[in-house]
């Protein structure tokens, strides 16, 4: 099938590409406006003199204001470059600020936090987005979707990561719209009385209304936890041993409200609809029921963004269930995907968005070019070979998506799938009727321990298939080239299975042999690396030493290691790890480092290249550096702030060049300088 033949899809192609093109480059408001304006004078006169079988013009232009569109709907999206953005002004100092909650974000062991729209700064209307975060032990109640307030605080960029590999929560932020934090307690907000309502704090709040009814039903802790995910969509409860089964068991998936469930649901609605189809337009009224019932549960599920994602698109495709002509699904999906981006294109770099349309389109296409393969006579073989079918379609769509994020593969996802899917159904269409009979306290008692019975079974069976711990391949390193070319190799697999020629199978051989050859790159470039690293880590000092796949770590403390030894392996591709405790001398090529603990003791040796304080050493720093006279002093997260803030006085003093870790990150030290 020629995908391109589709103009919706050919639309969203453009569409991407100017989203991506704007967030990456800066392009002024004005530019774009202009540039917007002469195009659309372009088409406008090409639509008139444009000749049949002269240069598509038309095509070419109607191609650029497409990508056009992307770039300015993403520039207002981010509207860090417009006048009113508040990142604008002066933020230096205590700043009075007017925000409104847009979403509660999942909280961590320190902290509650909160996504808040800037309604004004220094009492002047502006626009922009921040991220709220308050102290966990704060006793008032924790604010709500579309709460507002007023607050002086500071405000604060959000800072990149402080080690190498770690999860880049700014750039993560960055794709959201949101540049800064703001740090605060409860009791310094001034809350607004009856502040505007919107429909997405409804939402929030009659979904928190439907939780604190089944509080009160007599579920269990680990089982009620999983029901509002499932349901509802509300994760925070959900234990990190829990939350680990479904993830090494490959369904997690099931945890997150999304395109499976709704896909469920809208199925689910077809079957129980259908007699619909009897009356005088009956399939046209069984449609609109159908949408309208999937909103309706988007709403009681909060209206969260993923739900709103899944729902737009399953609309979509309930329309082209409608229309009953098979090539028109990925028009309609294209379709679902072109007006989701040009509302919210920051969706695009969201994880979620990416491997749910991924999934989608995968089966889409996969799934019945695996039915034409093998169609068994069996009806029990058929229905299983089915659900392997989906299974197989969706996995192949998002398997370089997740290897690229999470660098772990679930071998045994299909037995998750053909446990759990077949009875998901059913279990969604139970768990609407309990949250129904919860709302108005109607809720029966053997329908609740029915209900907990099928979630416990379902949590026992997940945490079975997770404990087969050699099916979950871990730590697979994987970045952005290996996943174009993983697509483009799955791409070409599924055309010549399809179609057996030639042309196809030199395609695939390509594209095969080029990611190979990839990864023999990466592997050579690993043998030949040398790297020496300064870790940051609080209460502990941490030095890596590596020598192509071998690392060595040095560490005064062991245990207090964390996840930052995993992530720089599975990047570097690290093949073996010795543990060593931190000596006070190091070679670093052909220069010389001294680590300095709290005993305070001098080098034998002067004239040091780099001085490592570390473990809050009580010494006279710029004694050390005349009786030393390094190059270099670097202090590590295992010292107090106090004494960091002393120590960088110091050296500014003395006009030596110095780093904190707990400001600047690690530290990699440069075989190559001599």
């Amino acid at each position: 099938m020629h995908l391109f033949n589709f103009i919706s899809i050919k639309l969203t192609v453009y569409l991407i590409t100017g989203i991506i093109i704007g967030f990456y480059f800066e392009i002024g408001p004005y530019i774009l406006f202009f540039g917007l304006l002469a195009l659309f004078l372009c088409l406008l006169w090409f639509n008139k003199k444009q000749p049949r079988d002269g240069f598509p013009f038309f095509g070419l232009i109607t191609a650029l204001i497409t990508m056009l569109l992307g770039v300015c709907i993403i520039t207002l999206s981010k509207s860090k470059d417009l006048p009113h953005h508040y990142s604008n002004k002066e933020l230096s100092g205590l700043k009075q600020w007017e925000l409104k909650v847009t979403e509660v974000l999942k909280p961590n062991k320190y902290t509650h936090r909160y996504f808040a729209k800037v309604i004004s700064f220094e009492n002047k209307k502006s626009i922009g987005k921040v991220v709220l975060s308050f102290p966990m032990d704060s006793l008032m109640n924790q604010l709500k979707v579309d709460d507002e307030f007023m607050v002086f605080s500071n405000v604060e960029t959000i800072k990149p990561p402080l080690n190498p590999y770690q999860f880049e929560y700014k750039d993560y932020l960055r794709k959201q719209g949101v540049y800064h934090q703001i740090q605060t307690d409860y009791n310094l907000v001034v809350l607004k009385e009856n502040p505007k309502r919107t429909i997405f704090g409804l939402a929030s709040n009659f979904r928190e209304h439907i939780i604190s009814k089944l509080k009160n039903e007599d579920f269990g802790k680990d089982e009620l936890a999983v029901i509002q995910a499932l349901l509802l969509g509300k994760r925070d409860d959900i234990s990190e041993g829990t939350y680990n089964n479904y993830k090494n068991a490959g369904a997690v998936h099931i945890l997150a409200v999304s395109g499976l469930h709704v896909g469920i649901l809208l199925f689910l609605f077809q079957f129980l609809l259908s007699p619909l189809e009897r009356f005088p337009k009956g399939k046209t009224i069984k449609l609109i029921s159908i949408i309208l019932l999937l909103w309706a549960y988007a709403f009681v599920a909060g209206l969260s963004p993923s739900i709103v994602r899944a729902v737009t698109m399953f609309s979509f495709l309930a329309y082209a269930i409608y229309l009953n002509r098979p090539t028109n699904s990925f028009n309609i999906i294209a379709l679902s995907m072109f007006f989701i981006l040009l509302i919210k294109p920051l969706f695009l770099f969201q994880v979620g968005f990416q491997m749910s349309y991924a999934a989608v389109f995968s089966i889409v296409w996969i799934y019945p070019k695996l039915q034409r393969f093998w169609f068994p006579e069996n009806i029990i073989v058929r229905k299983t070979w089915q659900l392997l079918s989906v299974s197989i379609a969706a996995q192949l769509g998002v398997l370089p998506i997740s290897l690229f994020y999470f660098h772990q593969f679930p071998a045994l996802f299909f037995i998750s799938n053909l446990l759990i899917i077949p009875f998901l159904g059913l279990i969604l269409g139970i768990g609407i009727l309990v949250i129904l009979l919860s709302i108005f306290d109607a809720l029966p008692s053997f329908l609740t321990i029915s209900y907990n019975t099928v979630i416990k079974t379902m949590n026992n069976t997940i945490n079975w298939i997770a404990k087969q711990e050699g099916f979950i391949i871990k730590d697979i390193p994987f970045d952005a080239f290996q996943l174009v070319l993983s697509y483009l190799v799955i791409f070409s697999l599924v055309v010549f299975v399809s179609k057996p020629k030639l042309k196809n199978i030199t395609a695939l051989f390509i594209g095969i042999i080029t990611l190979q050859g990839w990864s023999i790159w990466n592997q050579i470039n690993t043998q030949r690396k040398e790297a020496f690293v300064l870790l940051h880590k609080s209460k502990n000092t941490m030095v890596l030493h590596q020598k192509g796949t071998s690392l060595s770590l040095y560490a005064s403390d062991s245990i207090n290691i964390g996840s930052l030894i995993n992530d720089y392996k599975t990047a570097e591709r690290i093949q073996s790890v010795s543990y060593h405790t931190v000596e006070n001398n190091f070679n670093v090529g052909e220069k010389k480092l001294f680590v300095m603990d709290s005993l305070g003791i001098y080098p034998q040796v002067k004239n040091q290249d780099y001085i490592l304080l570390t473990q809050s050493p009580k010494i006279h720093l710029e004694r050390v550096i005349d009786s030393i006279n390094p190059k270099m002093v670097i202090a590590d997260g295992n010292n107090y702030k106090s004494y960091v803030k002393r120590w960088k006085q110091t050296c500014l003093k003395k006009e030596i060049p110095f780093h904190s870790t707990g400001e600047k990150g690690h530290y990699y030290f440069n075989f190559n300088e001599h």
